[in-house]
């Protein structure tokens, strides 16, 4: 009999999780924990800040290459002179050989075209990596939200898993508490032993509330954090992370997938390219200009008449000597690249601290579920039994309630060894830079 009973109530079980397993997927408010990261680093004011740097660098790029076009310039000038250089000598009439007049004006149009500028290329590539270094820093600081998002989530269903656990109790506390209230009217209990099965239901009814508080506060956050509207009876569908994370484990020692690592790269070629500038700025520089005007004078200055006039010509610039400035920058540019390196490694270092502790708690996880479910498997048989020596009259209600309580905690440790061992996987996993499925 009791064979047969432990035989149908292992069928109900699995069916019951079956079902439950294909409602959470079937249910349009199931919560996936990959899709609310997603959620939450796209509601983030920070994830508009991409398009915003891509925009800036585009107009720093453009505003650098035009100065491969030709620059053009207008001057214009007015003034009067007391006195004007005028010849040493005198013509026969008396008057002197020339004199400008003390009245001038001068406009004119420049075109400059630079012909040869070594520094042009490099201010390009500086901006793109700086726009390349913001993105990542923008990508460092939204994976941290991942984090958040587990920590909301796990709370959720550890809550979901002990009121579940709670309301199979609260529920044969009502029957058991009918139970004995009828047999204290019929005279075969004491009145003591109703008054102890409804304190105890009053206490887990208590503690109900409370969860459903804990767990209402954890998908208010959810909320606020993904900016979706999260029903309070929403279902939370537990990720299986166990392949994924024994996949992480395997290459573990391989595994740069933290947007850090790439915002240490491009810092280190941010660096880089601020050398190349640097040294391309020491390079000479060769322009063609022209010039276009109406003066009075002219180009010829001891003339009295106003003329157009026209020039052109070639235009070297070179720093010769910079006092070794440019190398001093860098040398400083390298040691800053040093400096980066030696933050990486603290970086790494930190990570395989951290996924060594999880990695503990994974496998004192995994056997503790073991434990679990032969201790539940235990206590169940032993509240069956106190059940039916209750209903018999044989026993009291305070060691039906002893039992009954031993049983609760030995469910909900299971349901908070489970959720802790998902939760765990999920860490190893976003502390290693990998994506929750």
């Amino acid at each position: 009999m009791n064979h047969t009973r432990m035989k149908e109530t292992i069928v109900l079980s699995v069916s019951l999780l079956l079902a439950r397993g294909a409602a959470a997927q079937a249910q349009p408010d199931a919560l996936q924990l990959a899709d609310l990261q997603r959620a939450a680093a796209a509601h983030d004011a920070r994830a508009a800040e991409l398009a915003l740097v891509d925009e800036q660098a585009a107009l720093r790029v453009r505003s650098i290459e035009v100065d491969r076009l030709p620059s053009v310039g207008a001057a214009a000038q007015t003034q009067y002179q007391s006195d004007v250089p005028t010849a040493p000598f005198t013509l026969p009439n008396g008057e002197p050989a020339f004199a400008p007049a003390k009245f001038t004006y001068d406009a004119s149009l420049r075109v400059d075209q630079r012909l040869l500028d070594p520094s042009l290329a490099p201010r390009v590539s500086a901006a793109r990596s700086d726009a390349a270094e913001t993105r990542a820093r923008v990508a460092t600081a939204l994976f941290q939200l991942r984090q958040e998002v587990n920590d909301a989530f796990f709370t959720a269903a550890l809550q979901t898993e002990q009121l579940s656990a709670l309301a199979a109790t609260i529920d044969d506390l009502e029957a058991r508490l009918r139970e004995v209230s009828a047999r204290v009217r019929e005279g075969t209990a004491l009145a003591g032993e109703a008054a102890a099965v409804e304190a105890t239901l009053l206490q887990s009814r208590q503690r109900a509330d409370e969860l459903r508080a804990v767990r209402s506060a954890a998908l208010a956050r959810l909320a606020e954090l993904t900016g979706r509207a999260i029903p309070p009876d929403a279902t939370l569908v537990l990720p299986d992370l166990a392949t994924a994370t024994a996949s992480a484990r395997a290459s573990i020692d391989r595994l740069r997938a933290r947007p850090e690592y790439a915002q240490f790269d491009r810092t280190r070629e941010k660096l880089a390219r601020q050398q190349d500038l640097s040294a391309a700025l020491e390079r000479p520089q060769v322009s063609a200009f022209g010039r276009a005007g109406y003066g009075r004078p002219g180009l010829n200055f001891i003339s009295d008449h106003a003329e157009a006039y026209a020039l052109g010509g070639i235009q070297l610039q070179w720093k010769t000597w910079t006092w070794q400035a440019g190398a001093s920058e860098r040398a400083a540019l390298a040691l800053q690249q040093q400096v980066v390196g030696a933050e990486e490694q603290a970086f790494t270092s930190s990570l395989r601290r951290a996924v060594a502790l999880d990695i503990l708690s994974i496998d004192r996880l995994e056997t503790a579920l073991t434990t679990d479910e032969r201790i539940v498997a235990l206590r169940d048989g032993i509240d069956r039994a106190a059940r039916l020596r209750l209903q018999e009259g044989v026993t009291t209600a305070a060691d039906y309630l002893d039992r009954q309580t031993e049983l609760l905690a030995a469910q909900v440790d299971r349901a908070r060894h489970r959720i802790e061992l998902a939760q765990t996987r999920a860490r190893l996993l976003t502390t290693l830079g990998l994506e929750v499925q």
